[in-house]
C-alpha cells in the first residue's frame, strides 16, 4: 500500500529565533527533515508532502527537497490564512498561521493515501515511523472508526534548556486513545517531572504517555476536520493567536464515538528544536547515532 507522510513545517520558530526546520545537525547540512524522510522512506512510505508557508518555499527547495529527486515523491502545500473553507475576509487581521489542525486540512486535495503527521523540527526514530507503516498498511483509505497515534514515554520527551508543552494520553484497556490533554510549562525538577499552573506545580509520571503529533490517519478523516475547523472559525475566528489543533479534531472523533484511536507504544527517545539551544543537544545525538552504525554520515548520495 502506497503511504504519505505529511511534514508540518510552517511554524513560526518564535521561542528557537529562527527557522528551525533548516537548521543542520550534522556535517553535510542536513536536518531533522532529512533524518524524518530518511526514516520514513526506510519504512515504506512513498511520498512526503510539506505543509509550509509559501515565502519558504524556494528556501525548501534549495536547501531539502533537491536531494529526494529520484528517491521519494514530494509535493508542497501553502498553509496561509487566505485558505479556509469559510470566506477569509471574514478574519482580515489575521497574519499567525491556522494551526496543526488547519494544516492537515490544507492537504486534502493532494493526499490520498493512509498518511502520517509529524512536526518538522522533530525526530522521532526509525521504530516510529516503522510502527506507524505496519498500522496504516492494515486499514483502508475510507476507514474513519481506525486511526492510531505514536505514543511516546514523557520522560523520553523533554528539553534540558527549558519548559515544553505536551499532549499527556489516556488510554484504555485495550490500548485504544480516550483523551488528550494540553499541558504547558511541563520541566524537570531534580528527579521529578511537573507542569506549572497558576502558582502550583503538580507532578506528572515519567512514563505518561505523550503525544508528540506523530499520528497515522485515513484521507476519511479530513471531512472530520473541515466540520471542526468552520466550528473553530465560528467560535474563535476573530481571535488573532488562536489555533486549530490536530489534538483536538482526535479529542472530538473519540468524544463522538466516531473511531478508536490506537496508542502505538515506542520506547524511542524524541529530541527536537524547541530552544536554541537544542541545536547543540541534537547535533550530538545524531553523532552518536552515526557512530552507532544507525545511520551513515551522509544521508542522501546524489
Amino acid at each position: 500500500m502506497a503511504l504519505t507522510l505529511i511534514v508540518l513545517a510552517a511554524g513560526m520558530g518564535s521561542r528557537f529565533g529562527g527557522l528551525k526546520q533548516l537548521s543542520p545537525v550534522n556535517s553535510y547540512d542536513e536536518t531533522i527533515i532529512d533524518y524524518s524522510v530518511y526514516d520514513a522512506k526506510r519504512a515504506g512510505f512513498t511520498k512526503v508532502v510539506f505543509v509550509i508557508r509559501e515565502e519558504l518555499d524556494e528556501a525548501f527547495k534549495s536547501k531539502i527537497t533537491y536531494k529526494y529527486k529520484n528517491q521519494i515523491e514530494t509535493a508542497f502545500v501553502y498553509q496561509d490564512t487566505a485558505t479556509l473553507p469559510v470566506p477569509a475576509s471574514h478574519y482580515p487581521d489575521r497574519t499567525k498561521p491556522w494551526g496543526t489542525g488547519h494544516a492537515i486540512w490544507s492537504c486534502r486535495k493532494v493526499v490520498s493515501n493512509n498518511f502520517a503527521v509529524i512536526n518538522a523540527d522533530d525526530f522521532y526514530g526509525f521504530e516510529s515511523f516503522q510502527i506507524l507503516a505496519n498500522f496504516l498498511r492494515k486499514i483502508p483509505p475510507t476507514q474513519l472508526d481506525t486511526q492510531a497515534m505514536v505514543g511516546f514515554e514523557l520522560k523520553n520527551t523533554l528539553s534540558s534548556n527549558g519548559s515544553v508543552s505536551r499532549g499527556i494520553c489516556i488510554q484504555d484497556k485495550n490500548g485504544v486513545l480516550s483523551s488528550i490533554t494540553e499541558r504547558t510549562n511541563i520541566e524537570r525538577i531534580d528527579k521529578r517531572i511537573v507542569y506549572r499552573e497558576d502558582s502550583n506545580l503538580i507532578e506528572l509520571p515519567s512514563e505518561a504517555i505523550t503525544s508528540m503529533n506523530m499520528f497515522g490517519l485515513t484521507p476519511a478523516t479530513f471531512e472530520a476536520f473541515e466540520k471542526d475547523l468552520i466550528t473553530f472559525l465560528t467560535h474563535s475566528g476573530n481571535s488573532l493567536t488562536r489555533e486549530f489543533y490536530l489534538p483536538s479534531v482526535m479529542n472530538n472523533l473519540i468524544k463522538g464515538q466516531h473511531c478508536n484511536i490506537h496508542v502505538l507504544p515506542t520506547k524511542s527517545r524524541w529530541f527536537g528544536m524547541t530552544y536554541k539551544e537544542d541545536a547543540k543537544t541534537v547535533k550530538s545525538a545524531i553523532d552518536t547515532l552515526t557512530a552507532a552504525g544507525t545511520y551513515p554520515s551522509k544521508l542522501w548520495q546524489r
